[in-house]
């Protein structure tokens, strides 16, 4: 890594959610790595090698703030389970059929629940700053509320443990943030789709106060991604932002990244509201949708958002991570997210 500063941002910093449209080869990698015909070097060398991919295309596209794409973990957080003690995996009741979250790994809590190894975000960190030293750089890290809506309790917990379980799972995390900021990461973001739709027993409010608490270690700027859901392209709950309120203006981050595209830009007057004390990170990128934005359909977009909120307050993202889409349309949809922004910035000055 180079000892100098990674550069300013710009006004109305692009980015990415987080994850990112997985390489073609990459699948077939995977399914060889499933049979057991790869070694470890193998392993390391094509994560290493799809990351360079995903982080040339966002380069290529003119993007602010880098991501990994989260290639390391299938769909951002399934395969991080895999670092759990105390968990026990249930089967699917369906497998087969259309991609669906009934399909996606549940879990019963066996035993309290642990990372002794921790989630290794720093080894990911670690990887992506030796390829992109000279950017600012953002790490994406499943929030509390997201690792519980997958694990029942019971039995360890009892049947009505959820407070307990949701604890534990936020110590891990905070730990993990601890980890990555004396790694150096400066940028940390909390994903939860599941704040938008908390596990049976747990408030909105209570839910809050976890994640804040998970973020609290976080260093430079602190962010939270509120999804609705994006398996397989689709949502999971209601994508209306009032029920969510007040408890998601009480979340203490600098960053709040939020979608609107994939809502026709719904909700944009709570925003004035949400600013107070942090930034937005409007998402005008729909990638639930194989519709490719023109710039200026972007650009509109952006605009609307500033009817709201100040140009130094925003941030321009898509509405989740691209990791459903392929990647021909992910690198289509990057490069109309940063040539509709810098429309905007002309116009701003």
């Amino acid at each position: 890594m180079t000892d100098h500063a990674p550069p300013a941002l710009p006004p109305l910093a692009t980015m990415g959610v987080g994850s990112y449209a997985t390489p073609g080869w990459m699948f077939a990698f995977r399914t060889a790595m499933r049979d057991g015909r790869t070694g470890e070097m193998d392993i390391e060398e094509a994560f290493d090698d799809a990351t360079r991919v995903v982080v040339g295309d966002q380069i290529e596209a003119g993007v602010d703030v880098l991501s990994d794409g989260e290639l390391r973990r299938q769909r951002f957080v399934y395969e991080m389970y895999d670092r759990l003690t105390g968990i026990s995996r249930v089967p699917a009741g369906r497998r087969l059929g259309v991609t669906g979250y009934d399909m996606a790994p549940s879990f019963t809590a066996t035993d309290r629940i642990a990372a002794p190894g921790g989630l290794g975000l720093v080894a990911e960190y670690e990887a992506l700053r030796r390829i992109a030293p000279d950017h600012r750089l953002k790490m994406a890290v499943p929030g509390p509320m997201t690792f519980a809506s997958n694990i029942a309790p019971a039995p360890h917990y009892g049947a009505d443990g959820v407070a307990a379980l949701l604890d534990d799972l936020t110590d891990i995390i905070a730990a993990e943030l601890t980890a990555l900021a004396a790694a150096g990461a400066n940028f940390v973001q909390l994903d939860e789709p599941g704040f938008a739709n908390p596990p049976a027993g747990v408030s909105l409010e209570a839910g809050a106060a976890a994640i804040n608490r998970a973020l609290a270690p976080a260093k430079g700027i602190s962010a939270v991604h509120v999804c609705f859901g994006n398996n397989a392209s689709r949502p999971f709950v209601r994508r209306d932002f009032g029920r969510l309120m007040p408890a998601m203006g009480t979340l203490a981050c600098d960053l709040l990244l939020l979608e609107f595209a994939n809502r026709e830009m719904a909700d944009l007057s709570f925003l004035p509201e949400l600013a107070q004390g942090r930034g937005i990170a409007a998402g005008v990128i729909d990638v639930k949708n194989f519709h490719i934005e023109t710039a200026e359909e972007v650009a509109e977009r952006i605009r609307a958002v500033l009817e709201f909120v100040p140009a130094d307050k925003l941030f321009v993202t898509a509405d989740c991570g691209f990791s459903a889409i392929p990647r021909w349309l992910a690198q289509e949809k990057l490069r109309a997210m940063v040539a509709g922004t810098r429309i905007v910035r002309d116009e701003i000055g």
